[in-house]
C-alpha cells in the first residue's frame, strides 16, 4: 500500500512539476531556431502561478463552468498514472483501453468547454478538435493494439515487461513511429494546433476561458509532454534494457529529451497546416499505423 502510494505521488509530481520545465526548454528550443532570446527557462511556471491568481472570468452563456477543465486535467492525469516509470507503474493494472478512454476524455472536454462558451470561435475550434480526434486517436489505438499484439497483454506494466525482454522488433518500431508522427497533434503543437488557431480563432475553444479555469486546461496539455514521450520511450523503444537503475535512468532521460526536441524543432519550423490537410496527413499516419499491425499478426 505505502509502495503504491509512493509510486502515484511521484507521477504526479513528474506530471504537474516537471511537465512546466520540459515546456520552458521546448520555448527556449524555439526562440534558438527564431534566432531570439526567448522567455526564461521557468517562464511555464510563472504563466500557471500567474493565470491561478487571476479572477475566473467565463461566458455568460456558460452552464458547466470549471467542470470540463477540472475533468479534463483529471482525466489526463489519471491517464499518466498508467505508463511506467522506468519498469514500474502506479497502477499496474491499467491498460491500453483505460488509457485511450481517458485520454478521449480529457479532449471531449476540451470540445464540451468551447460548445458550452456560445461563442462562434469556440464552436469552430470544438469542431476542429473532434475532427483531429477522429484521425488522430485511431494512430493511437492501432498502435497499441499492435504492442499488444506483440506483448501477449493489454497492461502496460506487462508490456514494458515484455518489450524489455523481448528486444526490438519490426512492427513495434513502425508502430512507434506512427505514434511519434501523431504526437504533434495530441500536444496541439504545429503545423496542428488548429483547433487553438491564434491568428484565426483567437484561441478556438478556450477563447471564453481564463483564470485557474484555462490554467487547469493547459497545466493538462503541458502534462500531456510528459505522458506522450514516456510511452514512447518506455512501451516501443524502452532499449538497452538490463543495464544498473543510474545508467537506465540516465537513457530513457536521454531519449525524452530527443523525443522533446525533435517535437520542438517540428513546431518552430512548420506553418500551420488547413484541417483538410492535417486530416489527408493522418489518414497516411493511420495507414502507417496499420503495416505495423500487419506485421505483428504475421510475426514480424
Amino acid at each position: 500500500m505505502v509502495n503504491t502510494v509512493l509510486k502515484i505521488t511521484a507521477a504526479l509530481v513528474l506530471l504537474l512539476l516537471v511537465s512546466p520545465l520540459l515546456e520552458g526548454v521546448l520555448r527556449k528550443l524555439k526562440a534558438l531556431v527564431h534566432s531570439r532570446i526567448g522567455p526564461p527557462l521557468l517562464q511555464p511556471y510563472w504563466d500557471i502561478l500567474k493565470l491561478l491568481g487571476k479572477d475566473d472570468l467565463r461566458s455568460p452563456h456558460s452552464f458547466l463552468g470549471p467542470l470540463p477543465a477540472l475533468a479534463s486535467l483529471a482525466a489526463t492525469l489519471a491517464a499518466g498514472l498508467l505508463i511506467p516509470l522506468w519498469g514500474a507503474a502506479p497502477f499496474a493494472g491499467g491498460d491500453i483501453i483505460l488509457f485511450i478512454y481517458l485520454m478521449g476524455l480529457a479532449s471531449a472536454c476540451v470540445m464540451l468547454s468551447g460548445m458550452d462558451s456560445g461563442s462562434p470561435y469556440a464552436f469552430v475550434g470544438s469542431a476542429r478538435e473532434m475532427m483531429t480526434a477522429f484521425v488522430v486517436e485511431p494512430v493511437l489505438f492501432v498502435a497499441l493494439v499492435t504492442l499488444a499484439l506483440k506483448t501477449h497483454s493489454f497492461r502496460f506494466a506487462e508490456m514494458a515487461l515484455q518489450q524489455q525482454i523481448a528486444g526490438p522488433s519490426l512492427s513495434l518500431i513502425i508502430a512507434g513511429a506512427a505514434v511519434f508522427l501523431a504526437i504533434q497533434a495530441q500536444l496541439g503543437k504545429l503545423p496542428f494546433d488548429i483547433p487553438e488557431a491564434e491568428g484565426e480563432l483567437m484561441g478556438g475553444p478556450f477563447i471564453e476561458t481564463s483564470g485557474p479555469t484555462y490554467a487547469m486546461f493547459r497545466w493538462g496539455f503541458l502534462a500531456r509532454q510528459v505522458i506522450f514521450t514516456l510511452m514512447l520511450v518506455q512501451l516501443f523503444f524502452p532499449w538497452p534494457a538490463g543495464l544498473a537503475a543510474l545508467p537506465t535512468f540516465l537513457i530513457q532521460t536521454a531519449k525524452i529529451l530527443v523525443i522533446i526536441v525533435l517535437v520542438g524543432v517540428v513546431d518552430a519550423v512548420n506553418p500551420r497546416l488547413r484541417i483538410d490537410q492535417s486530416i489527408v496527413y493522418y489518414f497516411g499516419v493511420i495507414l502507417t499505423a496499420l503495416v505495423g499491425l500487419v506485421f505483428a499478426i504475421v510475426g514480424a
